[in-house]
Parts: C-alpha cells; structure tokens; sequence
C-alpha cells in the first residue's frame, strides 16, 4: 500500500487512543520495508523516512485521542522544519520501529525526535518541528494545543541540540 493511502487511512481511520497516555509518553509505530521503498541502491530512500514519519506522528495524536479534538477545532499539524541523521540502511523485508516523543514547545512550534531502530540499534534520528494551522486561517499557538491534549504546565526545557538547531534555522519562536 502506498505511504499516502496510509497515512490518508491513519487520518480516516485512527488507531485506538492509548489509556493513560501522557503528551510526553512516546509512540510507537512499527513497521516493515516495501519494495516501494526501496531506492536504486536497495535501501530505504532517505525522503522515505520523512513520509515513514508522517505517519508514525499521527499515531501519535491518534495514540494521545488527539485527532477528534483537533477535527472539531479545525486544527491540522503541519511541519515548520526537519533534520535527519542517518546511521544505518534498512533494506527490504525488515521490521522497524519508529519513537516519537514531544520534547517541548515554543508558543509557536512544537519539537518532536523520531526515532527509527532495528532490534535495539539505531537506524535514523528525525528532529520535528510543528505547528498546528486552522482551517479558519489563522495560526495555533502551540501551547493552546498542549492545553487541548491536558497539558497546562510550560513546556519543559528543550535538549540543548534541538534549541540550537532551531535557533540556527531560525525556527524557535522570536520576541517581538
């Protein structure tokens, strides 16, 4: 199955909310390369990984009871700025993993790391960055969003690599 039919169905068609689940716990989405997949050299295609992790963050929301809620406000998560790190190939045939974690917000964009194992080694490492649109026009500030999912607490502090990186893209949020 193509990765947009897939993601359109994990949209459609959520996977049940996880009791308990905290806007900090990680989601895990398993998966297992296609021959789709696949690039030229055998491997998964490094824009693959973006696609493999679009779908892996709506489980999260999915797994957090998001989706319905954000429906019904007209909110839709959209990405502001990525980076990867590769480490290894997955190739056809194998199972993986991909975590994904909310490490914290600016009031404009939520970070998230995503990330890919094989067994227990390291395959990939995605930093996100997301911010959530209405369908209205307007912008989202990202802990009006938090506060959606029951978080009212300031975020907590970001990793020192992921606040320099989005300072350096000048992602994170500026004073006016």
């Amino acid at each position: 199955m193509t990765r947009q039919v897939r993601l359109a169905l994990a949209v459609r068609f959520p996977r049940a909310a996880v009791p308990g689940q905290g806007l900090f716990d990680p989601s895990v989405t398993t998966m297992r390369v296609g021959p789709a997949d696949l690039d030229v050299y055998l491997h998964v295609n490094n824009g693959v990984y973006l696609q493999m992790m679009d779908l892996a963050r709506t489980n999260l929301l999915a797994d957090l009871g998001a989706l319905r809620l954000l429906a019904e406000r007209g909110w839709y998560p959209v990405v502001v700025a990525s980076t990867m790190t590769y480490r290894r190939s997955l190739t056809l045939g194998e199972r993986f993993t991909i975590t994904t974690t909310v490490l914290g917000w600016d009031p404009r964009v939520v970070y998230l790391e995503q990330v890919f194992t094989r067994g227990a080694e390291q395959v990939a490492r995605g930093v996100v960055a997301g911010r959530f649109l209405s369908r209205s026009g307007g912008r989202v500030p990202a802990p009006d969003v938090a506060a959606l999912l029951g978080h009212e607490a300031p975020s907590p502090d970001l990793p020192p690599d992921v606040a320099a990186w989005a300072r350096a893209f000048d992602v994170a949020h500026r004073e006016a």
